[in-house]
């Protein structure tokens, strides 16, 4: 076995770094040179003990977006529809406030995060196998975060739509038609959506601060865009299934660039189909990442080397620590450096912030900026169903240039990206979060 690969470093390495993160438990499998590594380290919950192992079920959160989108795609091979078919045409009950938006949103601007849908709906429509269907019902009352196809903004009601699409044209739930699409022709058994299948397995409780969620998993009705449950190794037979014609005649459909993102420091450059599209030293990569009450995922593919990784944990600073990983383990593997995450200036900067102060407001967030002796600060609060998950937070932004800031909750190591911009007619907004928030006041 290639030292890269070898099982007593990487555990021993995962346990360290989960120590130094506060992270309870993780689980990691990569794909490499044609074989599969898995490592496991912690514990399932911090009250039970469980240990971690490598078949342990975490939720994987918004990747499943990009099993979503694998859907679609399987029905657009099929002749089924076109990524540039009105979505209206699939589903005419289909309906958002704007009736421009309600004729015009096609496939391709859900798959891309175009479509302007103010996205982030949280709404409980109950455990039944009608729960996509009547969630989308409840879209007609949703407004623009932007007209479609201005500029990119994370949508997840864009997903529950594409969800109920795929329920339309395959007659199956979407639970249904995930397994009769993808899970059982991959031949994955550690890949579930419900709690009671989940139930079945070890499986990971969610920490914040330290400490069990309060609850375990998010609604039903958000399932396509974020609920699959699985151990690692099958997120990266999936992602491996990418790398030929394993699902899709032309996986690579997928990979081609749909949309710039205004803030390129989160997670990405550019967005394709369901994939998040980066280079690092000139070479493809394709990841998608995701996050639950107290969990956190990574999927990153970089096909021209055939190799794969994905690690989910369970809590602490999960996005330094998948930074922190995914430096150290590209580098083993291929010589990759992995771009470091956006920090201060070296210099000091400084810039007009008074013309950034005011309160950005989209479903499920108020961002209030406020300009005080030339310093920038941002206090974060979370609206809606997920309110009592995630207290606000304060922080201080740090300009790097005019228009991009950075700053972190008191204690987190890991530094967030704002950009602020325009769109053409001069509507303000900044990106945070890979979510385009426009000024209200």
């Amino acid at each position: 076995m290639a030292e890269t690969a070898d099982p007593g470093r990487w555990h021993a390495r995962l346990a360290e770094l989960i120590e130094e993160y506060r992270v309870p438990g993780a689980s990691l499998a990569f794909l490499h040179e044609g074989e599969v590594h898995e490592f496991a380290a912690g514990v399932l919950n911090v009250s039970t003990g469980v240990e971690t192992t490598t078949d342990s079920l975490f939720q994987i959160g918004s990747i499943t977006k990009v099993w979503t989108t694998t859907q679609i795609m399987l029905l657009v091979e099929r002749g089924e529809l076109t990524l540039d078919t009105p979505v209206h045409r699939v589903l005419p009950e289909f309906r958002v406030a704007d009736p421009e938006a309600t004729a015009t949103v096609t496939i391709r601007q859900l798959l891309s995060h175009t479509s302007g849908i103010d996205g982030d709906l949280f709404l409980d429509t109950g455990r039944g196998d009608d729960c996509v269907e009547k969630y989308v019902a409840a879209c007609a009352g949703l407004a623009q975060n932007h007209p479609p196809g201005v500029t990119q903004s994370y949508c997840n009601a864009g997903f529950v739509v594409a969800g109920r699409v795929v329920e339309r044209l395959t007659g199956r739930v979407w639970d249904s038609a995930l397994r009769e699409q993808i899970i059982e022709p991959l031949g994955l058994t550690h890949t579930w959506t419900l709690p009671e299948d989940v139930l079945r397995f070890r499986g990971a409780m969610g920490h914040l601060d330290g400490v069990p969620a309060p609850a375990w998993g998010l609604m039903r009705s958000g399932g396509p865009a974020g609920l699959i449950c699985a151990r690692p190794a099958d997120v990266v037979a999936f992602a491996r299934a990418h790398l030929g014609t394993g699902l899709l005649a032309d996986p690579r459909a997928m990979w081609e660039p749909q949309a710039d993102v205004p803030n390129p420091h989160t997670l990405g450059p550019r967005w394709g189909l369901g994939w998040v599209l980066d280079e690092w030293q000139g070479r493809r990569v394709l990841s998608h990442g995701g996050n639950t009450i107290g969990q956190g995922a990574m999927l990153w593919v970089i096909p021209e080397e055939g190799t794969a990784a994905c690690v989910l944990v369970n809590g602490g600073y999960s996005a330094a620590f998948r930074q922190a990983l995914a430096a150290e383990l590209f580098d083993a593997l291929l010589g990759l450096t992995v771009p470091p995450v956006l920090g201060p200036p070296a210099e000091p900067f400084e810039t007009d912030v008074e013309r950034y102060a005011g309160v950005y407001e989209r479903t499920g967030v108020r961002l209030t900026m406020t300009a005080r002796d030339g310093a920038l600060s941002l206090y974060w609060e979370t609206t809606g169903a997920l309110s009592d998950l995630s207290p606000p937070v304060q922080l201080d932004l740090v300009p790097v240039d005019d228009t991009t800031f950075v700053g972190r909750p008191e204690g987190d190591p890991h530094w967030m990206s704002a950009v602020f911009y325009e769109l053409a007619d001069g509507t303000p907004y900044v990106h945070m979060g890979v979510r385009a928030t426009p000024k209200v006041a």
